[in-house]
């Protein structure tokens, strides 16, 4: 349920002019219920009697419900209504008011994010010429890819992107999750929007171009998709924008469902999936980590004999007149590059006494 914003009224102004109407506009509202089991608990009074009367102490009357077959809809909370459902207990009394009491029980409607429909990759491009009338100074592209359109709370997003910045500007690209909550109610819709999560890249100088390979973003806990309600819809996408100063934003959206059962063994099933799915842009089909750990120096994990029957002899002392035309960093540089030493599970250089080191196990 929401009220409208109040409409304007023609002709209750000045000169005939439309003025709004004091006070909120109509309230639009609607309802489904999608259960109602009533059950009583108390056995019928005996006979002879009206009403059966309880003793003092405590009484306590087990029950149970049989929820329907039909899937429900997951419990929601958002900004304009809610799906909840509650057990609630009524003792009726005679001659005094009914005393009730109630709670809330959360029901979850399962999308298993396995199903061929959500395992499909999704890709976007789109281009932008940056500038207005013929003062333009270049165009900005950005392809976008994710491997699926389901997951689950707690994963984590790779995000596969190409941006080119052929403007005269610098852009930063950015991703973030947004949550659509549609309703419902009279015959119009009222729709709110929210960021969940987001991630930045970082600055692309024009002319330059960035990359993404696998770049992650994070499901923070949120309520999973609820596409199957008459009034209520909670919809996800995924939204990989450029932010261009003086301009507006360069956005590609992908449509994304949240699910509650996880995919396994998903990267054995989607690269039959991802063999398939033809595209013109090699650099989608990266797999590497966006920063792979850089392997350590050559000189660090040598050892200094080792090191030195890989580097040759250092040349003879030069005047300082030579130095010009044969720099020491040329052979600083020799000395940096050198390869490291073939592998070989053999030591080349076994020690002649073998080192006995003393082992216990207590039992």
């Amino acid at each position: 349920a929401w009220s409208e914003s109040p409409g304007a009224v023609p002709g209750a102004g000045t000169w005939g002019v439309a003025v709004r109407a004091p006070g909120p506009g109509p309230r639009r509202e609607a309802e489904v219920r999608y259960l109602d089991i009533r059950q009583s608990l108390l056995r019928d009074p005996p006979e002879g009697e009206e009403n059966l009367v309880l003793l003092d102490g405590r009484h306590e009357f087990p029950f149970s419900f049989q929820l329907p077959q039909e899937p429900l809809v997951t419990s929601f909370t958002g900004k304009y209504g809610s799906i909840q459902y509650f057990v609630k207990a009524v003792l009726e009394r005679p001659a005094v008011p009914d005393q009730s009491v109630q709670t809330e029980l959360q029901v979850i409607s399962h999308i298993d994010v396995s199903s061929p429909a959500l395992l499909t990759p999704v890709l976007r491009s789109q281009e932008k010429m940056v500038g207005c009338w013929f003062f333009t100074s270049g165009p900005v592209s950005l392809s976008a890819k994710i491997e699926r359109k389901g997951y689950c709370n707690g994963e984590a997003i790779p995000i596969y992107a190409e941006i080119e910045n052929c403007s005269s500007r610098l852009i930063v690209p950015k991703a973030a999750i947004f949550q659509t909550q549609t309703y419902l109610a009279s015959g119009k819709t009222k729709t709110f929007r929210q960021m969940v999560a987001n991630v930045r890249g970082n600055h692309i100088a024009s002319g330059s171009t960035d990359t993404w390979n696998g770049k992650t973003l994070k499901i923070p806990p949120v309520s999973p998709s609820i596409l199957d309600c008459c009034i209520i819809r909670v919809e996800y996408s995924l939204a990989v924008y450029i932010h261009i100063p003086g301009a507006k934003k360069l956005m590609i959206e992908m449509p994304l469902v949240i699910g509650t059962i996880p995919c396994i063994g998903f990267s054995s099933r989607n690269s039959s999936i991802t063999s398939q799915f033809s595209m013109d842009m090699s650099w989608l089909a990266l797999t590497m980590p966006e920063h792979p750990e850089a392997p350590p120096n050559y000189a660090d994990v040598v050892s200094e004999e080792e090191f030195s029957r890989h580097v040759p002899a250092y040349p003879p002392p030069i005047d300082c007149e030579e130095q010009l035309c044969c720099p020491v960093f040329a052979y600083i540089q020799e000395f940096r590059f050198q390869p490291p030493p073939l592998y070989s599970e053999i030591d080349p250089h076994p020690t002649d006494v073998e080192e006995m080191q003393p082992v216990s196990f207590m039992l």
